[in-house]
């Protein structure tokens, strides 16, 4: 149960300082964090977030990480439910608390009905100057996520230097969005995508689909290929490799 409540305020705390930064912060006239900010926020999130949580659940914070644990055989099976579900509940929370701080500001008069309006994903829309279809978004989340896993594979290995991980996941994270906000306001991350399209005015649940299909496909492929790389051969010694000396 204390893994589940940890990834539950993980996920919240993620949603609220990452989409936080991209709603409240982002587009303040003259001194706005800007895009770079924003990355720099959900890096930020992440590192904090692994650092105080990561001893009591892994610190996932992240259906598509969960997924991508299990598959390269780093999580139980039988944990994957449980906390997938805490996540995309402890990610609804912190969009709802943004909701509300939101909706207090006396100029409020709702969310905005264009894409990526209260920091939600999107495809096939002009944000940022440029449209990405389809199947550009595809290819970025999936692509994101699939080295978003293999950095925490790494990180986390037995092998890696102790002590680092939550500063590499984080900076990676950081990278990442750096890389894809105008592609597709970046997700690689399920429950992210979906809590911020619960409050959205927008077409963000009819596009919801492909960030949570994108972000698991490119973490499957993550998990099986960093255990393939990652494994030992033992070469077990026969008659014939046995020499006199």
């Amino acid at each position: 149960m204390k893994k589940i409540v940890a990834e539950f305020i993980g996920t919240m705390w993620l949603v609220l300082g990452g989409c936080g930064s991209a709603v409240i912060a982002a587009g303040v006239p003259n001194i706005g964090i800007g895009l770079v900010g924003v990355s720099l926020a959900f890096g930020l999130t992440v590192l904090t977030g692994a650092y105080a949580l990561g001893h009591i659940s892994g610190g996932h914070f992240n259906p598509a990480v969960s997924v991508g644990l299990w598959i390269g055989g780093r999580f139980d099976k039988k944990d994957l439910l449980p906390y997938i579900s805490s996540q995309v509940l402890g990610g609804a929370l912190g969009a709802a608390i943004l909701y509300l701080i939101v909706s207090s500001s006396a100029d409020f008069s709702g969310v905005g009905s264009a894409q990526g309006a209260f920091a939600t994903n999107f495809y096939d829309a002009n944000v940022y100057g440029v449209n990405f279809g389809m199947i550009g978004a595809l290819v970025t989340e999936i692509v994101m996520t699939f080295m978003f896993l293999i950095i925490i594979l790494g990180a986390t290995h037995k092998n890696a230097s102790p002590g680092f991980s939550g500063m590499t996941i984080g900076l990676g994270l950081t990278l990442i969005h750096l890389i894809s906000i105008p592609v597709t306001n970046t997700s690689v991350n399920p429950a992210r995508s979906t809590a911020v399209a619960i409050f959205a005015e927008s077409n963000a649940m009819g596009q919801l689909w492909l960030f949570w299909v994108a972000p698991i496909l490119g973490a499957v492929v993550a998990g099986l290929v960093y255990k393939f790389i990652s494994s030992k051969k033992i070469i077990k010694p026969t008659a014939n490799s046995v020499h006199k000396s």
